[in-house]
């Protein structure tokens, strides 16, 4: 008899959807996190008073989401407090211009118009594709296995309306986005949000261009912090029997003749159990926990293959006034051409900006709560790409005079005043979420999220080296994210309740 019918390594959200959904199927099953608590990337701390958002910053496609939520016998908007969040972005260009994305497409038809009349038309022909790519996609590719190419050959023929779009899975995410704009401001103003997938303009994958259309479906903020999605999936897996311990790390897991039995703590004890599911980085699983010698020569040649995906540093602001911005999020962005020559000649050659651009989550205007007094509000800056290892220096010895470099930056660019009302103020570096989450290098997404590490070429959600151990989360189909990760325990239990 083993201890547990499934141990889950790591309680990010794609740990906590398939262990919920798996102890619903009558399974025991135990949750190890290695941290003091759950969500991963979507989680929420807080300093003197104020309450931060360790990395995802609101709720898109939450349709996706809803989904796991109805499987367990209940909705998203009934477990968790969403607040709307209207505009979508404030966007506030290289120049000094601003476009205003709100939820209605039609006022940003109009907002587009004002700036380019003539990207209007482009505009319609956009959002009408990628709502077709969406309406095709979501419970298709999104939830669909992709373990082999036997899988994507199914996918489509489940789903034939996919083949309409197979241009978004062949071009980048700038050729799509090049396709039906040609103000070079609106296409600055839709960017950054390439690297939502991992990857600057030029090289992320087309598909990923659905992204700012799919936000005016809908986006929200968790009341309370990010945390209340992956302590609602907690709370509900309970109701089922699901164990989860907190502060327990996995040290390795346990393998014979190429099957998974169980794991082994960093004290020493050891687990069994019938299966193992891993939310953590792949490359750390298969070459650390489970070992060169248990795979395939093949296995181990592709795993070593992957790059980790980019590293972000993010600045938590407590600040002691309104900031001047005008919604949850303000993108504060720079030309295609300039993200591409950063990523190639700046961040893969080891060095830092100094000319900051990125997310300014103002996470406070949807929930005041978060601050500690009124006339005080959170402010959570996502920054661009920052290497893991720095050219001339160290994130530690670089952090205090960057804070300091971001913070005047920013007071005299875009958020005036800012500087003079911090009162909290904690720079994250790529380093930092290596020591916070056990992620490689800082990695955010796991693993690249290009063409060649996507869909069928990332990592299977059954593995395909060793019996009994299944993947979810960021280094699987279909990728980093707070929605795509829930979609991936989706998957995993089903793939569980198929073959087990």
């Amino acid at each position: 008899m083993t201890d547990y019918d499934v141990i889950v390594i790591g309680a990010g959200c794609g740990g906590l959807s398939v262990g919920a959904l798996l102890a619903k199927q009558g399974r025991k099953v135990l949750v190890l996190e290695q941290s003091d608590r759950i969500g991963g990337c979507c989680s929420t701390f807080q300093k003197e008073g104020y309450t931060f958002d360790l990395g995802a910053s609101l709720i898109e496609d939450a349709e996706v989401i809803d989904w796991c939520f109805q499987r367990l016998g209940t909705t998203l908007d009934r477990e968790v407090d969403l607040v709307s969040c209207d505009p979508v972005y404030d966007v506030i260009m290289k120049d000094g211009t601003r476009l205003k994305y709100p939820l209605s497409a039609e006022a940003s038809a109009r907002n587009i118009g004002a700036l380019a009349p003539e990207d209007v038309k482009g505009w319609h022909a956009y959002a009408d594709y990628m709502q077709g790519f969406l309406d095709a996609a979501l419970k298709g590719f999104f939830l669909a296995p992709a373990n082999t190419q036997g899988d994507l050959v199914n996918l489509f023929a489940k789903t034939p309306k996919l083949l309409k779009y197979g241009p978004m899975f062949a071009s980048s995410y700038q050729g799509v986005m090049e396709k039906y704009f040609q103000d070079t401001r609106i296409r600055e103003s839709i960017a950054f949000q390439s690297f939502y997938g991992g990857l600057p303009p030029d090289s992320c994958p087309g598909y990923i261009a659905m992204i700012p259309w799919s936000e005016h479906a809908g986006i929200y903020y968790s009341k309370g912090g990010m945390i209340g999605i992956p302590r609602a999936l907690e709370r509900l897996g309970q109701n089922f029997g699901l164990t989860v311990r907190l502060k327990t790390r996995v040290s390795r897991v346990i393998v014979r003749n190429r099957r998974a039995l169980g794991v082994a703590l960093a004290d020493g004890t050891e687990i069994t159990s019938d299966l193992v599911v891993s939310d953590i980085n792949a490359k750390l699983l298969y070459l650390k926990m489970i070992g060169e010698e248990h795979l395939p020569w093949l296995a181990r040649v592709g795993i070593k293959s992957y790059e980790y995906s980019m590293a972000t540093p993010m600045l938590y602001l407590g600040v002691d006034y309104t900031p001047p911005l005008e919604g949850h999020h303000t993108l504060i962005s720079r030309p295609m051409d300039e993200l591409n020559d950063y990523w190639w000649n700046v961040y893969k050659k080891d060095r830092y900006a100094e000319e900051h651009f990125g997310i300014v989550s103002w996470t406070s205007h949807s929930d005041p709560g978060l601050a500690p007094q009124e006339g005080h509000h959170v402010l959570v800056l996502t920054l661009e790409p920052g290497p893991y290892r720095l050219h001339g220096t160290t994130w530690d010895d670089f952090k205090a005079a960057l804070t300091e470099q971001i913070l005047d930056y920013m007071s005299k660019r875009y958020i005036p005043g800012l500087a003079e009302h911090v009162r909290v103020a904690e720079l994250s570096t790529p380093v930092d979420f290596e020591r916070r989450l056990l992620s490689p290098e800082g990695a955010i997404y796991a693993l690249r999220q290009d063409l060649t590490s996507g869909v069928t070429f990332r990592p299977a959600a059954k593995s395909k080296s060793i019996a009994g151990l299944y993947l979810v989360g960021a280094s699987t189909h279909p990728g980093g994210g707070v929605p795509t990760t829930i979609a991936s325990g989706m998957i995993a239990a089903d793939l569980i309740q198929r073959y087990e």
